[in-house]
């Protein structure tokens, strides 16, 4: 694995078990969406999404995206670095993108620059579009709804790979985590100097808004398993639930196809929370469900979102 200082992500086995959560003494109210119910447009993508939980990003993970991008001597990359702060952000990954033959630049807009079409443009004929990590709601917030979004978006359906690492991952999907909570603690909030988040399963608690929404069918969570993250996708899930949650683990990605099962890809795991055909609390009562089908998958792993079937690696 390259030295990197950026912060960013067979025998058919099942691997779902059932979640029982805690209940409310009202009658739980059913789902009514089957797992095959999922979110389409009258156009599916040809482009593939590559979606990094943060962390150190593996050297496989960075091969893969200059392949999907037309691989050495045609990938044409551009990298959004907006959601961080710093001013060299996303200079080193350009760099590493092109020592494996991508052509690769950073593009730096504020809102208004993102309005003109001209900004939109310098999007024509990219075969990659990478969005950087720091805080997703600074890059919603560069280039939601503007000209250079319906860019991306064209890009997408047109073939090229849609990539991101950390707060790069969570703007892939809408609703869009922001990081933030309404309640901390609930009832039992922590003291006012701790570090400690989002240790409730509760309604209207985690803060969303919309993303890019990339990916359908699904809301994405990031640093999931090394963060201990279970709690706010959780809620979320629960409350969205014709969305599966799936929360990426740091140095491990998620690629989704144009068509077909997700791949996992990496050094840790993607985990699945879906709720699609769960019973649900009805929407006065306490938070919960019962269930709910959990994956836990490891590099090799594939997702089969229309079935909610994920298939283990033989080794």
């Amino acid at each position: 694995m390259r030295s990197v200082s950026r912060i960013a992500g067979g025998s058919l086995v099942p691997v779902f078990c059932a979640v029982g959560l805690a209940c409310a003494s009202s009658t739980p109210t059913p789902s009514t969406t089957s797992p095959a119910q999922i979110e389409t447009t009258s156009e599916s993508p040809k482009g593939t999404l590559l979606i990094v939980g943060g962390g150190p990003i593996p050297d496989a993970v960075l091969d893969r995206f200059v392949t999907l991008a037309g691989g050495r001597g045609r990938a044409r990359i551009v990298i959004f670095p907006m959601a961080s702060e710093s001013a060299d952000a996303g200079v080193e990954l350009a760099e590493d993108f092109r020592k494996l033959g991508a052509d690769a630049e950073r593009v730096v807009l504020t809102h208004a620059e993102a309005e003109s079409a001209e900004a939109a443009r310098r999007l024509d004929g990219v075969t990659g579009i990478w969005f950087g990590g720091g805080d997703q709601s600074r890059l919603t917030a560069a280039i939601g709804g503007t000209p250079v979004e319906t860019a991306i978006h064209e890009r997408y359906r047109a073939g090229a790979v849609i990539g991101g690492t950390s707060a790069g991952a969570a703007v892939m999907s809408t609703p869009m985590l922001t990081g933030d909570e309404r309640h901390p603690g609930g009832s039992r909030p922590p003291a006012k100097d701790s570090n400690d988040a989002f240790m409730t399963i509760a309604r209207d608690d985690v803060v969303t808004i919309d993303g890019f929404g990339l990916i359908r069918g699904a809301i994405v969570d990031q640093h999931f398993v090394r963060r201990r993250r279970s709690n706010r996708l959780l809620s979320v899930v629960l409350e969205h639930p014709t969305l599966v949650g799936i929360g990426i683990d740091e140095s491990t990605a998620l690629e989704v196809p144009p068509s077909g099962p997700w791949r996992i890809l990496g050094d840790s795991v993607a985990v699945v929370f879906d709720a699609r055909a769960a019973r649900i609390t009805a929407p006065s009562a306490t938070l919960g469900a019962t269930g709910v089908r959990l994956a836990v998958l490891p590099a090799g792993s594939s997702y089969d979102l229309p079935t909610g079937t994920g298939i283990l690696p033989e080794k």
